[in-house]
């Protein structure tokens, strides 16, 4: 048995190794070589523990998406490494990462990225479908009733608007009860009430689902809803919060 140790700041150190649901090491993404190599990420280490609301902030062009891509699987390092639940990404091939992410990662993009032709029911729970897994009905029915979506469970996505769309897609990751969820500028393409009525859900559920949330956005105003904020400039982290 791992005897666990609290160490100065108060975070859980097993055997010499930081124990956080979602951890890096040295990343590093380079695109192009020689001259004309860029350095989207350039030696970023983060930490965030489990139950966490963190956003991370950052200009056009600052590495905050690249970095999302990587903390997701959607990309691959150049250098370094991505822990999630535990999980070293690196070290799985490209069929186990598919899985990984269905299983232990949820997504909100800012374009909702909802499948046209599925009920709001069906885009909720399609993920845990293509797992071949089953939902779990009163999981999803408390999201459902969390969200206010109770009265549009059969409407397709282009009969709903952009905030109604945005909550689907957080049902959608809550659904199956993932390791963390990713939020890509998830109100940016909402009007300014719209983006608080959304963000507001988005805390609200973290907590009341115990999720853990990473959110990438240049809204500074909606950054302040999270717990913590990491700010990244030219591809390194220059406050943690």
């Amino acid at each position: 048995m791992i005897k666990s140790v609290v160490s100065k700041d108060n975070t859980d150190f097993f055997g010499g190794y930081f124990v956080s649901i979602l951890e890096t090491k040295n990343l590093k993404k380079i695109y192009g070589t020689g001259e004309q190599a860029v350095h989207a990420l350039d030696g970023v280490d983060i930490q965030v523990e489990n139950g966490e609301f963190v956003a991370i902030v950052g200009t056009s062009g600052s590495g905050k998406s690249t970095l999302l891509h990587m903390l997701g699987g959607l990309d691959r390092p150049t250098e370094g490494k991505v822990w999630v639940d535990g999980k070293e990404l690196s070290t799985m091939t490209n069929e186990a990462l598919t899985i990984f992410r269905r299983r232990k990662i949820g997504f909100v993009f800012q374009n909702y990225n909802l499948v046209p032709v599925l009920n709001v029911y069906e885009n909720i729970v399609l993920p845990i479908q293509l797992d071949g897994a089953k939902p779990d009905e009163a999981h999803v029915e408390q999201i459902i009733r969390t969200l206010g979506l109770e009265s549009k469970l059969q409407n397709l996505p282009n009969n709903l608007s952009g905030g109604q769309q945005q909550r689907v897609a957080i049902a959608r990751a809550l659904a199956a009860k993932p390791a963390i969820i990713l939020a890509d500028e998830p109100t940016g393409n909402l009007d300014t009430k719209t983006s608080q009525d959304v963000m507001g859900l988005l805390k609200v559920t973290g907590q009341k689902f115990h999720q853990t949330i990473v959110m990438i956005t240049h809204n500074e105003e909606i950054a302040q809803l999270a717990d913590r904020i990491i700010r990244i400039e030219d591809g390194c982290i220059v406050t943690r919060g």
